[in-house]
C-alpha cells in the first residue's frame, strides 16, 4: 500500500506541476497580450494627435515663400510641391495661388506645358491657367490661396484654400512699383 501512496503522491507532484507550469504560461501570455494591445492603442492615439499637437507648437508654418516676383516669368506655371500649389503668373503679371488638387474627385492635377493646361490623370479634366474648367467633369475652377507680395516676395499662405465659381481679375494679386 505504500508503493501506491507513493505513486499516487509522485503523480499528484507531477500534476501541480505541470498545472503551475501552465498557470504560469498562461498569465504570461495574458500579460503579453495585455501589453502588446497597450501599444497598439498609444500608436493609434499618437497618429490621431499628432497633427494637433505640431500645429499648436507652431512647427507648421501655413505661410510658404514661394520666391522673388522676377524669378516667375510672365504667363508661367511654378509647382511648389511643400505646400502643394502651383503659383501662376499672368501675361499682365499678376500672381495666382491654384490648389493643385481637381475639384472633381481630389486628384493631383500636374500642368501640362506643351499644351498649356492643367490635365487631371484620374477623370479626363482640364483646366486652363487660371484655374477654370476647360472640360469636365470637374464642376467648378480649381480652389485658390491668398498670396502676398511683400519687398517683392511673393508668399502664399496655403492654411484654408479658397473654393470659387469662375476666375475673377480681382483674384490676381500684383507687385506695386518700387519709385526710386
Amino acid at each position: 500500500m505504500s508503493e501506491v501512496n507513493r505513486t499516487t503522491k509522485e503523480q499528484n507532484t507531477q500534476s501541480n506541476k505541470s498545472s503551475s507550469r501552465r498557470s504560469f504560461l498562461n498569465i504570461l501570455w495574458a500579460g503579453l497580450g495585455i501589453i502588446a494591445i497597450g501599444e497598439f492603442i498609444a500608436v493609434i492615439i499618437s497618429y490621431l494627435s499628432h497633427n494637433k499637437v505640431r500645429e499648436k507648437s507652431g512647427k507648421s508654418s501655413t505661410i510658404i515663400e514661394a520666391g522673388p516676383t522676377d524669378s516667375f516669368p510672365v504667363n508661367s506655371v511654378t509647382a511648389n510641391i511643400q505646400g502643394r500649389f502651383y503659383l501662376c503668373r499672368m501675361e499682365d503679371g499678376g500672381f495666382l495661388a491654384l490648389s493643385s488638387k481637381c475639384t472633381h474627385l481630389g486628384c493631383s492635377v500636374p500642368w501640362v506645358d506643351k499644351e498649356k493646361r492643367f490635365a487631371c490623370p484620374c477623370h479626363g479634366s482640364s483646366f486652363d491657367i487660371a484655374g477654370n474648367v476647360i472640360s469636365p467633369p470637374a464642376p467648378r475652377p480649381l480652389d485658390i490661396y491668398r498670396v502676398n507680395i511683400e519687398n517683392n516676395i511673393v508668399k502664399v499662405d496655403i492654411s484654408k484654400s479658397i473654393k470659387r465659381e469662375r476666375f475673377l481679375k480681382k483674384q490676381l494679386v500684383y507687385a506695386k512699383k518700387v519709385m526710386k
